[in-house]
């Protein structure tokens, strides 16, 4: 056999199996892409809209910070909840956790 000669023919199973792997190869690759993109739609999205500052009552610090469909709520250091509105920024509910 030379170098420069044809191919030896694969057997079946084997060219099924080389169809099966380069099937895959493509699905990884669109599925890779498809991830990139949902990556790239969700970090460009726009945020909650949320006042530029928010006034914490005389004394207290932020903890942690959840929100809701109208509302947001500060956990602050001194355990407390306060609930603001999320439209005005304006205080609505303290609550005390014990």
């Amino acid at each position: 056999m030379s170098p420069e000669g044809p191919e030896p023919e694969l057997p079946p199973s084997l060219r099924m199996l080389k169809r099966l792997v380069t099937a895959l190869t493509v699905v990884m690759i669109a599925g890779f892409l498809v991830l990139i993109g949902a990556f790239v739609m969700r970090l460009n999205a726009g945020g909650p809209s949320l006042p530029d500052s928010v006034d914490l009552p005389e004394g207290a610090t932020a903890a942690a910070f959840t929100q809701g469909s109208d509302w947001f709520a500060v956990v602050t250091t001194d355990d407390r909840i306060l609930i603001y509105d999320r439209l005005t920024g304006q205080l609505r509910q303290t609550l005390a956790i014990e």
